[in-house]
């Protein structure tokens, strides 16, 4: 099971309970104890940030979150004060905290879900007041809707701010922005084209705020103690904390949370530390990359993984054993996301199917091109009425460089793997 590490599992008591430069923030106590309630959240944290009173005090604040420099943690790690000054623009907003957290290795939103439900609550109340709206839905995975559906009605009808949950779909592509939208108005959880703009015209034509909950959490805290505090942690460029789930050969698979720039090593170690050689690690999550092992070395940021070509994505850090076979995990992946496809163009639907089954064949050491593989990555590559077939294709191609000569080995019927027991977790097949 993922659990906090266990450097999360001592909290605070009271309010303004930590120096800006400690850590934990938002995972505060240990997971066993279950949800805070709404009465322990205040006493941890203080009461809610107050909400804006005017106009010029709205932004002011928003001015601060710019100030903070927090972007979005859901992976695609935009501004958060731009999203919110566009939409504040528009007449009418509406605020929608995402937790659908299709990534089917993450758990990072879900345990902040599970453990500080109210501090989501507490950041999605204050960004609707920095935009003026009064309606805010929270899309959060099923494993977690009763808990959230409990700290709602916790809260009961006081503020200004009325809360609606919503069951995510179970769907890879669920979790992108216009997706979420789409499944909340149509019961659709495919992404809608654009223009227009969410922030002009999304939920019910109405200006739209998505954020993923991790973001709207960290806003919490900045609406309670500032841009100085938050900026505290973290590097100058990319300030603050973030959660990462640790998976794969580590001796304690966890959600821990992290200065961001922490280098891959330390972060490992949060997990237990290795528990073998490594010879590659995930970045980012399946629309991530592949790296080798030189890369335990790299902080955890933009910046420190750029010379890679990776990003930190959603959070998630798989380090891949030495006894299991890379080509085939990623054969395995490869298929899940091309069954994932919304099925809205032929990159996707097509060109993503076409690469899984060249890459399974060469997994299972049948005849195989290697050639064929890349020039079919670089038709589907950018052509996609959405990101998802581009993230599909970037992970592929990473794994190709950095198991070239696994894939060498494979394609004459030779295979270093001897584990039997895979290391990314796939769901189920579903019926096409």
């Amino acid at each position: 099971m993922i659990r906090p590490a266990p450097h999360l599992a001592a909290g605070a008591r009271h309010a303004g309970w930590q120096e800006a430069g400690t850590l934990p923030r938002l995972l505060p106590a240990g997971f066993a104890a279950g949800p805070a309630t709404l009465a322990e959240h205040r006493a941890r944290y203080g009461p809610e940030p107050a909400p804006p009173r005017s106009h010029p005090d709205r932004l002011r604040l928003i001015g601060e979150v710019e100030r903070a420099g927090l972007t979005g943690r859901g992976g695609a790690h935009f501004p958060t004060a731009r999203k919110l000054a566009a939409v504040a623009a528009g007449p009418d907003p509406v605020v929608i905290a995402n937790g659908t957290e299709g990534e089917p290795a993450s758990a990072k939103d879900k345990i902040l879900l599970a453990r500080s439900p109210h501090l989501v609550l507490d950041g999605a109340a204050f960004a609707a007041g920095l935009i003026g709206a009064r309606e805010a839905y929270l899309v959060v995975h099923h494993s977690v809707r009763d808990l959230v559906d409990e700290a709602v009605a916790e809260r009961g009808r006081a503020g200004r701010v009325r809360f609606r949950v919503v069951t995510a779909a179970d769907r890879f592509v669920a979790g992108e922005a216009s997706a979420v939208v789409h499944w909340i108005e149509r019961g659709v959880p495919a992404p809608l084209p654009r223009p227009p703009r969410l922030a002009d015209q999304g939920l019910g034509g109405r200006p739209t705020l998505v954020q993923n909950v991790e973001t709207l959490a960290h806003l919490a805290f900045i609406g309670r103690h500032g841009a100085g505090w938050f900026r505290a942690l973290g590097t100058e460029a990319e300030p603050g904390t973030m959660l990462v789930t640790i998976l794969g050969a580590v001796r304690e698979p966890c959600v821990a949370e992290i200065a961001v720039g922490t280098p891959l090593q330390e972060v490992l170690g949060l997990a237990g530390g290795v528990s073998g050689p490594v010879q590659a690690v995930l970045l980012g999550g399946y629309s991530g990359h592949w790296a080798g092992p030189d890369a335990l070395a790299r902080p955890f940021s933009a910046a420190g993984l750029a010379r890679l070509g990776a990003s930190v994505g959603a959070g998630l850090i798989v380090a891949l054993p030495t006894d299991v076979c890379g080509l085939a995990e990623t054969a395995r992946v490869a298929r899940y996301l091309a069954d994932e496809s919304a099925g809205q163009c032929g990159p996707c639907l097509f060109g993503l199917d076409a690469v899984a089954g060249e890459l399974a064949r060469l997994a299972d050491g049948h005849p195989a091109s290697l050639a064929t593989l890349h020039r079919w990555l670089g038709q589907v590559d950018g052509r996609g009425a959405c990101a998802h077939p581009d993230g599909a294709v970037r992970m592929i191609a990473s794994a190709l460089r950095v198991f070239a000569s696994e894939a060498e080995q494979h394609a004459q019927g030779w295979c270093c793997g001897t584990a039997g027991t895979p290391v990314l977790p796939v769901p189920p097949r579903r019926a096409r």
